[in-house]
Order: C-alpha cells, then structure tokens, then sequence
C-alpha cells in the first residue's frame, strides 16, 4: 500500500528525497562542476557555490526523474527494489512532482546565478539523460558508451560558469577524461550486480559475454582512463612537478590493483572492491588538479 508523501513526518519526507535523488551520485556530479569552475578560474570564492549547487539540484531531479521512468523494472532489481517508489514509500506522481520541483529549482540557480551556456549545458545534461539513456539501456547493451556524455557534462558546467571558453582544449580534454571514466566504472557495477540487471530484463554484455571477457575488456578500458587522465597537462590542465608525480602514482596504483581483473579466479567481492578504486582514483585525480590550479 502507497503511503501518500504529505503524510510523512519533515524528517522522513527529506529521506525520501534523499533516496529519490541518489545524493551520492549527485554530490560527485557537483563536485565535478565545482573542478571545472576552479580550473577555469584559479580560486575558490563563494561564487562558485552557484553552478555547483544548481548542478546539484538538476542532478537530484533528473535522478528522480529516472526512479519514476524505472519504477517499474527497480521493483523487479534487488538493489533497487526498496527505493521510495516501488517500496510503496510515495506514489509515482508524487515522485514525479518532486522530481520536476529539483529540476526547476536547479534550472532556477543556473538560470538566475551562473550564463547561459551553463543553464543550456544542464539542461541537456537532463535531456540526454532522462530523454536518450534511460530509453536506451531498454534496447542496447551498449547504451553506456553515448551515456558516457552526461558525466563530461558538469566539469563543462562548472567550466563555463567561471567564464572559459567551452572549445578550449583543455576542458574538451577533461571532458574526454570523465567520459572514458564512466565506461569502466560502469561495466564494474554490471559485473558485480548482472543477475540483478537479467532479472529486471536489461539487455546486458554480460549476457553475451563471459564475466571473465568483460572484466578484460574492462581493465583496458581502465588503463585506457589512466592515458586520457595523463594527457591531460599535454592540453595545458596542471603544469607542477609535484602534479605529475602524483598523476604517474595515482595511474601506477590504479593500473596494479586493475590487474586482478585478469585473473583465472573472478568473484563479485573483486569487482566491487575495482568499482570502489576506480572511484577514488577519480576522486584524486579531481584533488590533484585543483589543488595544483589554486596553488600555480
């Protein structure tokens, strides 16, 4: 039984929201605009709180966006089976009004605090995301390499915001950096969660592919992360020597734990453990170069 939203508590109507927003994902996608602003800028400032707190909010919404277009294949999916809406937590036109209320305020912020090439890149962020992807992974199992673009997205956000030039090589590098990224750290997910994605009718490589031919493909798609990673001060992002040795250590860490991928022995614990460390290595690469841009 549908419990109406209005009927909640403050404190279990924000948890609701929390969960329909898929805060993790959406605090990393504003951390990534928050990069871009300081690559573009050099410095940190309160302004820049505004194209990141406006991806947030467009984030949030296009994630709930998506529980409502899912609903029904996330009641079928164990790891998705107790979010708010097929958990009976809120109605589907409820989640689908607080998905449009992020959305718009999100669309607001940007609109009202940032230029219009970071409202039009949000909002296409939104539109590939909710409009071609989400579709997408219903026909192809190939649908994450298009749906790579939305996390090139917000460091161009961010980027713009701060008033670069959205043809600089350097943010078309970083943005080729994120796309690469998300391929491996995708296919990761699929091969520690794929009886959850076959059980939901996903069309899935791993149901054409052996776990151990994916997780090869995968550890070069890794070591392909790494190379767009150390292009990057080729194309002007980062210029330390402190930076470099950092990059070459971080891509050394990386690419040694990735090795386990071709293992003859496979287990979902080592998928997950590779899904956990292609994250962090993101996340230090995402320090690395802005500490280097507000220190240069």
């Amino acid at each position: 039984m549908i419990q109406s939203y209005r009927m909640y508590s403050t404190g279990e109507r924000l948890r609701i929201v929390v969960q329909l927003s898929k805060m993790r994902i959406s605090q990393l996608v504003a951390l990534s605009t928050m990069v871009g602003y300081i690559l573009a800028t050099g410095e940190l400032s309160l302004f820049m709180l505004v194209p990141t707190l406006g991806t947030f909010l467009l984030s949030c919404g296009s994630s709930a966006l998506n529980q409502y277009q899912e609903r029904g294949y996330d009641a079928l999916m164990e790891r998705t089976s107790d979010r708010p809406i097929p958990a009976g937590r809120i109605s589907a036109g409820e989640g689908l009004v607080v998905a449009i209320l992020l959305m718009l305020a999100g669309a607001a912020v940007l609109l009202l605090g940032t230029n219009t090439a970071a409202l039009l890149l949000g909002l296409f962020n939104v539109l590939w995301y909710n409009g071609v992807y989400t579709p997408l992974k219903r026909i192809s199992a190939l649908a994450v390499v298009p749906g790579s673009l939305i996390g090139a997205i917000p460091p161009a956000i961010g980027w713009a915001a701060g008033g670069g030039n959205l043809l600089d090589g350097q943010i078309l590098a970083v943005g080729l950096f994120f796309f690469v990224w998300q391929i491996p750290h995708f296919w990761l997910l699929l091969l520690n969660l794929s009886k959850d994605y076959e059980r939901a009718g996903f069309p899935t490589l791993t149901r054409r592919l052996s776990d151990r031919q994916l997780a090869r493909i995968t550890f070069f798609l890794t070591l392909a992360t790494i190379a767009a990673c150390l292009m990057l001060p080729f194309f002007g992002v980062g210029d330390s020597p402190l930076l470099y040795a950092a990059l070459l250590l971080s891509a050394a860490w990386l690419a040694w734990d990735s090795r386990k991928l071709l293992s003859q022995t496979l287990s979902r614990h080592l998928f997950k453990s590779r899904f956990m460390a292609i994250n962090i290595y993101m996340l230090l690469v995402m320090l690395f170069f802005s500490l280097d841009r507000l220190i240069g």
